[in-house]
Parts: structure tokens; sequence; C-alpha cells
């Protein structure tokens, strides 16, 4: 992968609110003039859909001075057309009625046909590298899909764009697992013949390692859910349980967010964490777009799932990634860029 001393993207989980919240993230980011510089953008589950489409589209942008004319065009277009789709519904029905499919495969083979196409691994872009980050559950640690580890250890049919993005967005129960062939390497050091995929929002809800690793300069989308606050919890064991789990979580997402903004905090990296959950007051940016907390908290909880969503509902999450990537990094990475005129949908604004 690359060297040290490039900038990163990370684009979290978090189902089709994380797809169109980023998508409004890389408008933004576009419009500064900023896709172009980046090197590694690593993604996870709902991050992986856009990821994957721009990763698709990447080779046939038109960048006139480093700003792509056709992103909506090319990329937020085709995740709308996406997000008018139930695919968490019909995808497990599928795969639970037709024999020799299971889940995972429906759902590559429903991305491959609705969205990403025949398109390989192997065709990826070699700038920006693109990471395609999911769980094994075989050893229990991160699993990435790039370009050059696919050209590294191929030795069979070469891995479809949809099946690495699947893999990336298989929700536990319902969409996982997904399995994917291991290479000679990968079994002579202990791992079966087929690695056992998750949703990488297992390990790493906001696909930190592949950047932390290669990346001083950070950017950090992060649309996943924060464990909401309940005045009873359930005593039964099954609903108890999953409080558990959804406590585990947390601390782990917490933990990642909290060393990020720390390693700005010392100086150890340079860039600009933002959240669905974020205020824009807190960036201290005097011209940032109206965002009234109370819609844009609202947007922050819909609900994570791949599931049908009306065209408004669309237009605001993008707008919504798209102001509080711009109060982001006018805070504390391009202080000296013009603020927008509007949202990329003026007619929804967040509410």
């Amino acid at each position: 992968m690359t060297a040290r001393g490039e900038v990163g993207l990370c684009l979290s989980g978090g189902g089709y609110r994380a797809m169109l919240f980023h998508a409004g993230s890389l408008l933004r980011l576009n419009e500064l003039g900023w896709l172009p510089r980046l090197r590694v953008i690593s993604s996870v589950s709902g991050g992986s859909i856009v990821a994957g489409v721009l990763a698709k589209a990447w080779n046939d942008l038109d960048f006139v001075d480093g700003v792509a004319t056709d992103l909506t065009r090319r990329v937020v277009d085709p995740v709308r057309s996406l997000a008018s789709r139930n695919l968490d519904i019909w995808v497990p029905l599928r795969g639970m009625l037709r024999p020799g499919r299971s889940v995972g495969e429906e759902l590559a083979r429903s991305l491959r046909r609705h969205l990403l196409g025949d398109f390989l691994v192997n065709q990826l872009p070699s700038t920006p590298e693109f990471v395609f980050n999911a769980t094994n559950l075989c050893n229990g640690e991160t699993w990435w899909f790039y370009k050059d580890k696919e050209a590294a250890t191929a030795e069979g049919p070469p891995i479809g764009l949809a099946t690495a993005v699947a893999a990336s967005s298989a929700f536990p129960p319902i969409l996982s697992p997904i399995l994917v062939p291991t290479s000679a390497a990968e079994q002579a050091n202990g791992m079966p013949e087929k690695a056992v995929l998750s949703d990488a929002g297992v390990y790493d809800n906001l696909g930190l390692d592949p950047v932390l690793r290669y990346c001083d300069t950070v950017l950090a989308s992060d649309a996943g859910l924060r464990l909401k606050t309940v005045d009873k919890v359930a005593r039964d064991w099954p609903r108890h349980l999953y409080r558990v789990l959804g406590t585990i979580d947390n601390q782990v997402r917490t933990l990642r967010r909290l060393s990020l903004v720390k390693s700005y905090v010392d100086g150890k990296l340079a860039g600009a964490y933002w959240s669905c959950h974020s205020e824009l007051d807190d960036y201290g940016v005097e011209d940032a777009l109206p965002a009234p907390v109370e819609h844009s908290s609202a947007l922050a909880v819909t609900p994570t799932r791949l599931h049908r969503m009306k065209p408004v509902l669309q237009e605001r999450l993008i707008n919504w990634g798209y102001a509080v990537t711009d109060a982001a990094m006018r805070a504390h990475v391009v202080p000296e860029a013009k603020a927008p005129s509007d949202f990329p949908y003026p007619g929804a604004a967040l509410g």
C-alpha cells in the first residue's frame, strides 16, 4: 500500500443513512478540490456502497481544476436510485427461498444488478487506493479488499466489486456471512479455504486502520448510530443480551472516535472528523449553513437499514453531510475556503 505522508478519507457504516450522508460529504470535498488529493479511501458498510460507486466511476470523472464536474450524475444519482429500493427485506427472503444461494450472495447479486455491474476489484483505480473493509469471523480480525491485494493473491476467479461491497455491508445476522476464497499464503497461516466475512462495523465502523497506517492527514466522516439512552433496561435474556452487545459496540466506536480526535489535538495527525451527530456551532464557523439541532439530530437517528427512503429524506441526509463536512473542513483544514451559497438540495434543507 501507499507510503505515509498522504491524505486519507474514512467513510463509516450506517446503511442508507451513511451512504447518503457520505454522498453529501463527497459533494463538498469535491467543491473544495480535495478528491484528487486523496490517496486512500477506506470504507465500511453503507460507506462502502457510495465508495464503490465512486471507485467504479473514478476514471471516467471529468476533473476540471481539481473538481469533478459530473460527480452528481455519476455518483450521487446512482446511490439515490439504490436508496429507492428495499434490499433488507427482499434480499433475505430471496436468499432463504433460493437453494444453493446464501443471503450474502443474494446481496452481492442485487448490488451487481442495480449499482456496480460486473466491475472487479482488480479494476479499481491505482490512485486513490480504495479499501473496502469487512470483518473476518474466522480470526476476529479486519479483512481488506483492495486492488494490489487482489493482484498479488489472485489464484482463482477475480472478485467482483459487488462482492467486496456486500461483504463490507453484510449486517449480522440478516445479511451475514459472505464467503470468499483465501490465498495459499493465508491458508499456510492457518486460514480455511474460504474466509467467512461479516459487516466491517463488527470490527471498526470508521474503517480507520487502512488510513492510519499510511496517511498523516485523516478526514473521517462518521454516520454511525450511537447507543440510545433508555429509562428502563429489559431483563429478559434476549433483549438484555441485545442491550449488552449494543453497549460493547458503543464502547469500541467511542474509543476509536476519541483516539482519533486526541491524535488531532496532540498534533500527531492533521485533518478533520465530522459526524451525523455533530452540532455545527461546535466548529465555530460563523457562516456555516443553517442546521437546527432538532433537524440534524432527527436525521442522525434514521434507522440503519437498506430500506427504501422517500426522496425528501434522501435530500436532507445529503444536505446534512454536505453542511457538516463544510464546517469541519473550513474549521480545521481549509479556513480560507469560501462558504457555500446553499445546500445541494435547497428546497429540502434539513427539515
